[in-house]
């Protein structure tokens, strides 16, 4: 790797890292300028889980993006937005303690048992924690083979996700659908490739 590879490498890792925040500033403007509408508090919460689910789905796009394009990049920033998906998760559960459950930690617990949406949600995110507990680069040399085994259940997180936030808008649905069928089309490409390469000969 050439010294002007490895800078365009870090001003990419930036521009990504800076681009991942835009959505967390932006929010941050309509919380100090009161532009949440009449709700404020489930508005934030709807918006910073939407926007877990999307860096979830786009963190999912990059390996077919990479095979589709050649382009080793989309792989190498697929870590980054994975990880921003799992801040915008958290930023959603701390808007759910800290607005919608007043900082009653104890109630979390029975919020999570009582109420089937918050068990889905909840576990989403415990998924994502996980997940992003084991991406260094450390934890994927213990863990070895049984790292990607344990990645998997990115799928599961997404799966639960959307009926999350399907269980919550339930009148419109049309962005939870957009957001079902791309994780059903982003699942279909893994199954697929998976069974292409099991056929290939050794």
């Amino acid at each position: 790797v050439t010294k002007e590879e490895r800078y365009k490498m870090k001003r990419l890792r930036i521009l990504t890292f800076l681009g991942c925040l835009i959505p967390f500033v932006l929010l941050l403007l309509k919380v100090f300028q009161n532009e949440l509408g009449p709700d404020p508090a489930k508005e934030l919460a709807l918006e910073t889980g939407e926007w877990a689910i999307r860096f979830l789905l786009l963190a999912l796009a990059m390996t077919p993006l990479r095979h589709l394009s050649g382009r080793i990049a989309f792989a190498q920033r697929r870590r980054m937005i994975g990880l921003f998906a799992l801040f915008y998760a958290s930023v959603h559960f701390l808007v759910w303690v800290v607005f919608l459950l007043g900082l009653r930690w104890g109630a979390i617990l029975e919020e999570v048992i009582e109420r089937p949406y918050i068990t889905l949600g909840f576990s989403s995110f415990l998924i994502l924690v996980v997940l992003g507990a084991t991406s260094p680069r450390v934890m994927v040399r213990r863990l070895g083979k049984n790292w990607r085994r344990l990645h998997r259940l990115v799928y599961v997180a997404g799966v639960l996700a959307i009926i999350h936030l399907v269980w919550i808008v339930r009148t419109d649905l049309s962005e939870a659908l957009v957001y079902g069928a791309i994780l059903a089309g982003l699942l279909g490409w893994r199954i697929v490739f998976a069974r292409n390469n099991a056929r290939r000969p050794l």
